[in-house]
């Protein structure tokens, strides 16, 4: 009662103090005093970390009771019993059936015979003996030709080979028949009684012998002894022996290395230049080559760079003549990026050996009336671009500059009517190599396309600007060329191919021999060989893992182009055979 009568006079109170304050003016100010004894400092108190689990003294509080936790184990039988582990079968492929021989025989028109042999016998771990003989042929049969242009090419091939453990060594042995005729007659020149009489027929002959060294991890890499020696059947012939040999010393993170050559040939015509009013002087040439090539070889992560140069010694022989040549050997290629852009260039020359083996294989129809000389290739610089466009897509592109001093020309040898020796080549059917300083201006692509691994194809073409010192042209050189080549495996029996190229237009001139007067003053006229196409195609089907069937076809447009001049090549021609592989 006493806590109710307090609470109510403090009420009374404030009240009373409300209406007091009500009653004063408001615009009237007053006056007062304030006195500040200390000045206000505020301070930080401690802070106090408050209990998770505060203590509790109500007596009502139920206490936890303490529980003790204890495992009974009782064992429980089980009968499963889990199965082994068992590698999953794989189906394997059978290993393909290798065989050590095959034999390839077929036959078409115009009366087209081949025929191939190859074995491999293995001696023992270390060594085997191979051998190889091919050959072709043909009647010929080209329509609009007078003289007979028949064909035929044989090869034996036969080889040693003896692998060691850090050094393999071998010998090689061939020999090749080559019948080629003279039938490039000009229209319209010779009546029948003089065709007749022609003995348009040439045959070439070749043998050879190599033995060769090669050595593992050593600073002597390899040496080589190659011996050849070509001959025809009028009275021509030629010897040619080449020794090289190389080393190779770490220096350091690079690579120095020497290659050592010495190239020999010499050779002697029987018959005089087809320019001569008679047969009485043949011709002679001996042409040694002595050459060192230092080089430097660098390797770093994207950089791949050889400093070398190129040493000569040459000697011709008859006519007591010897220079000493100094080339460039000089490459680099640099990944600009991975695989798909590697730049690359180089800047090279040579002094190259010319001969008449090399210029038959070029030629067949040359006449055995040569002057042979070596072509001193001054340089050859060029860049390129290459790499991967794609992963199935590979490309290339060059560019090149080439300088050569007597660069060997094929020009129509010109007509002789004052010949008696009852040859069969100087009646403007045959070609003499024409010597001139040549420059050449060159670009190069090529793409290449794996669309599988079944299926293959190719395309590439060059262009080419020259420049002669006699201002003549470059007899016989296309401007431009190309090529397209596909393969095709169709399934496990069937397989096919193609290729089809183009050669671009030539220059050459027909003359005759006026006697009494220099080459230079014989009546010329100019001919401008027309740019040809020409596409081959096969197909085969394998009728057991021995047995194969094969069809060709050559010339598919039926073009009697002529691909060096007064020479039509035989049209269509369809070949088909059998190849059949074996054990022996």
């Amino acid at each position: 009662m006493q806590m109710n009568l307090k609470i109510i006079a403090l009420v009374f109170i404030g009240f009373s103090q409300v209406a007091l304050a009500q009653d004063k003016d408001e615009n009237e100010l007053g006056t007062e005093t304030v006195t500040v004894t200390k000045a206000y400092t505020p301070t930080i108190s401690d802070a106090f970390k408050i209990r998770s689990l505060p203590n509790l003294n109500d007596s009502i509080v139920v206490q936890k009771k303490r529980i003790d936790y204890s495992i009974f184990s009782v064992p429980v039988a089980s009968t499963f019993t889990p199965a082994k582990g068992k590698a999953s079968s794989v189906k394997k492929l059978p290993p393909p059936i290798l065989y050590n021989s095959y034999a390839s025989a077929g036959g078409g028109n115009p009366a087209n015979i081949m025929g191939k042999f190859y074995t491999s016998r293995t001696i023992d771990r270390e060594s085997n003996f191979i051998l190889g003989l091919d050959h072709n042929s043909s009647k010929g049969d080209i329509s609009g030709v007078a003289l007979d242009n028949i064909y035929s090419n044989s090869k034996l091939d036969a080889s040693y080979v003896n692998r060691e453990s850090d050094y393999n060594w071998g010998l090689d042995l061939g020999v090749q028949h080559q019948l080629y005729n003279w039938y490039g007659l000009p229209e319209g020149v010779y009546d029948e009684n003089t065709i007749n009489g022609i003995n348009e027929r040439q045959n070439y002959f070749m043998a050879e012998a190599d033995a060769h060294i090669k050595v593992e991890d050593s600073f002597f890499e390899k040496a080589e002894l190659q011996y050849r020696r070509f001959w025809d059947s009028v009275k021509s012939g030629e010897n040619r022996v080449i020794f090289g040999t190389g080393f190779n010393f770490p220096v350091g993170d690079e690579n120095f290395g020497i290659k050592a050559k010495v190239d020999y040939v010499n050779g002697d015509f029987k018959n005089a230049s087809v320019n001569s009013a008679d047969n009485l002087a043949g011709i002679k040439y001996s042409n040694l080559q002595v050459g060192l090539n230092p080089s430097l070889t660098m390797l770093r992560d994207d950089l791949s760079l050889n400093l070398g140069v190129n040493l000569v010694y040459g000697l011709d022989a008859e006519n007591s003549d010897s220079n000493f040549y100094i080339y460039p050997a000089v490459t680099a290629s640099y990944r600009v990026l991975d695989e798909n852009v590697i730049a690359y260039g180089g800047i090279e020359g040579e002094l190259k050996q010319n001969s008449y083996y090399e210029f038959v294989k070029e030629n067949p129809y040359v006449s055995p009336t040569l002057t042979v000389a070596p072509t001193d290739r001054q340089y050859d610089a060029y860049v390129g671009l290459k790499g991967q466009l794609l992963p199935n897509l590979s490309y290339n592109i060059k560019g090149s500059y080439t300088a050569e001093n007597r660069r060997p020309l094929y020009k129509l040898n010109p007509r002789n009517d004052f010949r008696d020796d009852e040859k069969g080549y100087y009646y403007g059917n045959s070609f003499e190599v024409f010597y001139d300083d040549l420059k050449t201006l060159g670009i190069f692509g090529e793409l290449n396309v794996d669309v599988n691994r079944n299926f293959t194809m190719g395309i590439n073409a060059a262009f080419y600007d020259y420049s002669t010192e006699t201002g003549n042209p470059a007899w016989n050189l296309p401007s431009i060329t190309g090529s397209l080549f596909m393969d095709y495996q169709i399934g496990e029996k069937w397989y096919a191919g193609a290729n089809l190229f183009y050669v671009g237009e030539r220059d050459d001139f027909a003359s005759i021999v006026v006697q009494n007067a220099p080459p230079s003053q014989f009546p010329a006229t100019m001919i401008t060989l027309e740019g040809y196409f020409d596409a081959n195609a096969h197909i085969g089907y394998r009728l057991t893992d021995q047995l194969s069937i094969f069809l060709k076809a050559a010339n598919i447009a039926n073009k009697n182009y002529q691909r060096w001049a007064n020479y039509p090549v035989q049209g269509i021609q369809i070949l088909g055979g059998i190849t059949y592989k074996f054990d022996f």
